[in-house]
């Protein structure tokens, strides 16, 4: 082996003799040293030059005294230069901007939905009972029925307050509490938007109205109850006995018997209830001993309506009920007022309940029957599916719930394929209204319903990054479902056939002859009798007050409407309605930005950690 030259070239000599070599070597050297002489003596020249001279003498710079500092005289003159520029570049602008008068920048107008939702909220203000604030706002409105409840001798102080449902004057537990769990729903997920437009104080005052009331109808300091007081008023088809439908009074001027309804049994009215309770014991998180007062009511009531021997429906065999709030079933209340008491306490019973698949069995929730798939008063398995979907998409809580929260999601999925006119599940009007009641009358409660499912389920996916969804081979995008609810909405506010707004003050073309005993009497100190306000219903003169923000019952299946007051198909409004309309408003509007609140609903939902399924049966030959 031989050694490396480890900094370039071999170490080995090859060929020749060495002292040859050596020799020719240092001649070589000798003959360029002396070739390069001149030029080495030369540079050896200027070296010693440079050492005995030192550098060349360069210019002497200039120096300014001033005072406490010695400074150049360039640096200075800089200086100077750099604080003028400075000054016509920063300080003259600013000085410029701080001398002229400030104007405040008008804040963008609001847009159509902002300004509908302003109205939409105003109707709940005209369907107060009981003893109203003086900041009501609603001029031709006073106190009324402050004898409620006289009859329910264990009532301290009887069953004043609470809303009128309609353009009648019977208080219905049943669709107040639909609407108060609607209202809830809306402010829990666009606090944001309310409080943009300056309406959050104000619709919370709308649902303390309605809960305080819900809270008296039942012993809801107690942890079992055996009964609930489930309206107040009423009447019976073909009566001529005075009552609500009988007489056309003013609720201020009522001067009949309004009866007080029990229900000893009713999953479906108490579920709503507790629906109704815990979803505003979320909105009112900030207020801890009424959250907490709501919360126990919504488990009391709860309690109530799981009661094996108590599970009749609430208006079975009762004609003051049965006819108009008529409930078909109460396992979709149970998953609705489980899922909320899940939301409100974080107690896994709830949710075990609301993901029991005897639920959706019972309640047919997977068979994809059409009208299921329709919210209403009556029916809650769209809302509670979606908001149980709520859970799987930000929470993702895995084994034991993943298997039925991805059924619930897939059918919610479905629901919103449903609605969209390309799949032809429902028949559309020529105008371009979804026909979710099949063309009967009071049609645009449920639009206005099916609209705020569809938005709510955009911003749910736009929350998660989900681009849109499959419905069969067709992909759908979120701005597909966003534009239904958007031209349902739309043909709400006026884009319709008609060019009439269906919400009543807004826009230049609204109804006038509101099916509505308040507004359709004038407040002129005069008390009319039961028969004799009927001159009142008759007249074909507009009505003296308007009861601004009412969503009428809608229009026809031909996309026509008669501003008629005795055809309530047309022009009633309703309370359920109305949180849906408003429900749907709220969470289309810009106002506040886009977008829901992620976070406050699961405020009392503890961590999720995915339990292990079971590992499988061992295996037998």
């Amino acid at each position: 082996m031989h050694s490396a030259n480890h900094w370039g070239g071999s170490l080995e000599i090859n060929g020749g003799d060495s002292t040859t070599e050596d020799e020719r070597s240092r001649n070589m050297d000798w003959d360029r040293a002396s070739i390069s002489h001149q030029q080495y003596q030369h540079n050896l020249d200027e070296t010693q030059q440079g050492w005995l001279l030192g550098p060349p003498e360069k210019k002497k710079k200039k120096y300014v005294d001033l005072g406490c500092v010695v400074c150049s005289r360039t640096a200075l003159k800089w200086t100077l230069w750099g604080i003028v520029i400075a000054f016509f570049v920063i300080a003259l602008p600013i000085i410029i901007a701080k001398s002229v008068p400030k104007h405040k920048h008008r804040p963008p107008p609001p847009d159509n939905y902002t300004a509908a939702l302003h109205k939409a909220l105003l109707f709940f203000n005209a369907q107060k009972s009981g003893k109203l604030p003086k900041n009501n706002g609603i001029s031709w409105r006073g106190n009324s029925g402050l004898q409620d409840g006289s009859d329910a001798m264990d009532v301290k102080g009887g069953l004043v307050g609470g809303y009128y449902d309609a353009g009648d004057n019977t208080k219905f537990n049943f669709p107040m509490s639909f609407a108060m769990t609607m209202l809830s729903w809306s402010v829990i997920e666009y606090e944001h938007k309310f409080r943009a437009i300056g309406e959050y104080d104000h619709i919370k005052d709308l649902i303390k109205w309605g809960t305080d009331y819900l809270l008296l109808t039942f012993n809801s300091s107690a942890t079992k109850i055996d009964k609930i007081y489930c309206q107040v008023g009423g009447s019976q088809n073909g009566s001529k006995t005075p009552d609500d439908h009988y007489c056309w009074q003013r609720p201020e001027d009522m001067d009949y018997t309004r009866k007080t309804q029990t229900a000893t049994s009713g999953p479906d009215l108490a579920g709503e209830m507790a629906a109704a309770l815990a979803s505003a014991s979320i909105v009112f998180r900030d207020n801890t001993e009424y959250s907490k007062k709501l919360v126990k009511g919504a488990e009391t009531v709860f309690k109530f309506a799981r009661d094996f021997g108590k599970r009749t429906a609430y208006c079975r065999g009762n004609p003051f009920i049965e006819p108009y709030y008529n409930s078909s079933g109460y396992f979709d209340e149970y998953m609705w007022g489980a899922a909320w008491l899940y939301y409100a306490t974080g107690n896994n019973t709830y949710f075990s309940l609301a993901t029991n698949p005897g639920l959706p069995k019972n309640s047919k929730a997977f068979y994809m029957i059409p009208d299921l798939s329709v919210l209403s008063w009556d029916n809650k398995l769209p809302a509670a599916m979606l908001l149980l979907t709520r859970i799987r998409m930000f929470l993702s809580p895995g084994y034991p719930y993943e298997d039925m929260l991805k059924s619930y999601h897939n059918v919610t999925g479905l629901t919103m394929c449903s609605y969209l006119e390309v799949f032809h599940v429902f028949n559309w009007t020529r105008g371009g209204l979804i026909q979710l009641n099949h063309g009967q009358g009071q049609p645009l409660q449920y639009v206005a319903n099916a609209a705020f499912l569809t938005s709510l389920f955009v911003d749910y996916m736009n929350a998660t990054g989900v681009p849109g969804l499959t419905c069969g081979p067709r992909f759908i995008t979120l701005n597909d479902l966003r534009n239904f609810a958007v031209s349902q909405v739309n043909y709400i506010l006026g884009a319709n056939p008609m060019n009439m707004s269906y919400v009543v003050g807004y826009g230049s073309k609204s109804p006038k002859h509101v099916h509505h005993r308040g507004a359709s009497i004038p407040k002129n100190n005069v008390k009319y009798s039961c028969t004799g306000g009927w001159k009142w219903r008759d007249i074909t003169n507009p009505n003296p007050n308007i009861i601004t923000g009412a969503m009428v019952g809608g229009p026809d299946k031909f996309d026509k409407f008669k501003d008629v007051r005795t055809n309530y198909s047309y022009t009633e409004p309703t309370l359920a309605g109305n949180a849906g309309l408003v429900a749907a408003l709220v969470s289309l509007t810009s106002s506040g930005g886009y977008g829901i609140d992620k976070n406050t609903i699961f405020s009392a939902v503890p961590p999720m950690y995915p339990v292990s399924p079971p590992p499988p049966p061992p295996w037998k030959p």
